[in-house]
């Protein structure tokens, strides 16, 4: 019989000691993509896709009554703090939503392990989106209940990485043998570094599209090449259209530029338009981690191939799944 972690325990402790072991997930702390392996990818996907027909079928049920998230984000969130809000009450648990920490305790001085501490009290899963990176696994070292990253700094965004997978493995029905093409802010893009780190663990091609100064950084094309897997970079989106399969694009912020004037002559060459979708494969899909300002055009949103919106909602899905999950209920 395995040994349980004191924060497993404390995690659940009134729980059946065989609904613990149901869950390999159970307890754990979800910091980083580099904690998956592919067999606990396939394993994710397999519980968020009975979400998915779950929510068909009867829209929320009574998994986690009784369990109680702390939704705390010291930065602005739409998608991800309500797409957690929708997937605890859709499994029937309770949220406590702190979305504006300036007017909390914070303001006072309070260190992130004693907020920590202090939401533990309260809640039987925490998660964090912080603008310091690291700070998901700072608090997951003070506390005792799990921890869920929703976004550290420049870090990691693992909770985005998956769904971003899932929508992938969802929209192509594959992940091997497929071209992902990454554009925009690659150097401070969370969002990418974390699924090119995910997608890493499969037999793709990736090719990255920025502007020099926003490039995707050496250390993660290291990481990437150290598993063999081809990646090119270039300035033109053109030159390798064609050829992808996925299309992630993200947005290039006008204040990474110490230049205005440059952000405004590139800015034209990484927007996407119904003429630019007439060069790409039929059957192929355009992402995007939103909000979106003008690097996608509108009328884009009527291909079908656009799957940026349909991207959000496998988001629920997903969070649904690592819920269930480290609370031993999956």
């Amino acid at each position: 019989m395995p040994q349980l972690t004191p924060k497993q325990l404390s995690a659940n402790s009134h729980l059946p000691f065989g609904d613990m072991q149901n869950s390999p997930f159970y307890g754990i702390d979800i910091i980083t993509v580099k904690q998956f392996d592919r067999e606990q990818l396939t394993y994710i996907f397999d519980v968020a896709h009975e979400m998915y027909e779950m929510v068909a079928r009867v829209g929320s049920f009574d998994l986690l009554k009784g369990k109680i998230l702390a939704n705390l984000f010291y930065e602005p969130s739409t998608r991800t703090s309500s797409s957690f809000t929708s997937a605890m009450e859709r499994l029937g648990g309770s949220v406590i939503p702190i979305n504006n920490v300036s007017y909390s305790s914070v303001t006072k001085g309070e260190s992130l392990p004693d907020t920590i501490r202090t939401l533990e009290a309260y809640a039987d899963v925490i998660v964090l989106r912080h603008p310091e990176t690291g700070s998901s696994a700072l608090a997951a070292k003070y506390a005792r209940k799990p921890i869920i990253n929703a976004g550290d700094g420049i870090g990691e965004h693992p909770t985005q990485a998956l769904l971003d997978l899932f929508t992938i493995q969802e929209e192509l029905g594959r992940v091997d043998g497929l071209t992902v093409t990454m554009m925009g802010d690659l150097k401070y893009g969370r969002t990418v570094h974390s699924l090119a780190r995910l997608l890493s663990l499969y037999d793709v091609r990736l090719n990255y599209v920025a502007p020099e100064i926003l490039a995707m950084p050496a250390e993660i094309q290291d990481e990437i090449a150290a598993k063999g897997i081809p990646q090119q970079s270039c300035t033109d989106l053109m030159d390798v259209f064609a050829e992808t399969d996925v299309l992630y694009v993200t947005r290039v912020q006008k204040e990474r530029f110490e230049d205005p004037t440059q952000h405004e002559n590139l800015k034209g060459s990484y927007v996407i338009t119904a003429e630019t979708m007439t060069h790409a494969k039929d059957e192929m899909i355009v992402m995007h981690p939103l909000p979106r300002v003008w690097e996608i055009d509108m009328a884009v949103d009527e291909d079908p191939r656009a799957a940026y919106f349909r991207q959000m909602e496998y988001g629920q899905y997903i969070r649904m799944a690592l819920l269930a999950m480290v609370l031993g209920k999956a």
